[in-house]
């Protein structure tokens, strides 16, 4: 059967993640995805939500919860079918440049995630994968250090769609990019969810690129989830005191 937009398609429920002597950074974390959608994670640092973002891609085990991909049960997912599922997810994490190994060219760099799966990447794919974050086929030969910020981050991008996932977690992916920059990096990213129909769920301290980005927001504070509901709901009416201060600490920023 066809997986239509709107359903389902990542389900957190009572997340729960203890460090040391019951240290609790995520408490009792509820929400959903919508195939299609992108939900916007937002809250002052360590608030848990890059925590959580990586409970539901498994690179973390929770103390407690249940996460469902695609309904089903990731966390009980054997090694062989997580390393099918995890072709499904990718992130994009925050630093640009620690994400990249310094010492692969981005040839070798776009080409590891089809060697990871056992599979072949031919140099057309190659250069679809560059063209399809504004870059030129000239930088197949070159290294990260040779690239401006917003470079590397198209790089990151270009490794995360790499293959075709259908869900991506992007890690305050602009918040180390200058506004300018970041916001090519943020439409860019618009284009490429309509074009593939990806999900994202979009981890951010800043209420307004959250609003221009994301169907939805989730408010964390101090490891709870405090608020959530449609974007323009909650930038416009929000019913915490602490949504209401993010929003007020965030200047708008120009998209266009």
């Amino acid at each position: 059967m066809t997986k239509e937009a709107g359903e389902p398609l990542i389900e957190a429920k009572g997340l729960i993640k203890e460090y040391g002597a019951g240290a609790r950074v995520v408490d009792d974390v509820s929400f959903t995805i919508a195939r299609g959608e992108t939900l916007g994670l937002v809250g002052e640092s360590g608030s848990g939500k890059s925590t959580v973002a990586r409970m539901l891609l498994r690179l973390i085990e929770p103390t407690a919860g249940e996460v469902r991909y695609d309904g089903r049960d990731l966390l009980a997912a054997s090694p062989h079918n997580l390393r099918s599922l995890r072709r499904r997810m990718q992130i994009v994490f925050q630093d640009p440049f620690a994400a990249l190994n310094p010492r692969m060219c981005v040839k070798d760099i776009l080409a590891e995630p089809f060697a990871i799966h056992g599979e072949r990447c031919d140099a057309k794919r190659l250069h679809e994968m560059l063209s399809e974050v504004g870059l030129d086929s000239s930088a197949l030969g070159r290294y990260p250090h040779e690239f401006s910020g917003g470079q590397r981050q198209r790089i990151n991008i270009a490794r995360a769609l790499a293959l075709r996932p259908e869900f991506v977690v992007l890690d305050e992916p602009v918040s180390a990019l200058d506004v300018s920059v970041g916001a090519q990096v943020i439409n860019l990213l618009r284009e490429l969810q309509q074009r593939y129909g990806l999900t994202y769920l979009f981890i951010s301290h800043s209420m307004p690129l959250v609003r221009y980005l994301c169907d939805r927001v989730a408010v964390m504070q101090k490891g709870r989830l405090v608020e959530l509901g449609p974007c323009e709901s909650v930038c416009c009416d929000p019913q915490q005191l602490y949504t209401r201060e993010l929003i007020a600490a965030t200047p708008e920023i120009r998209t266009e």
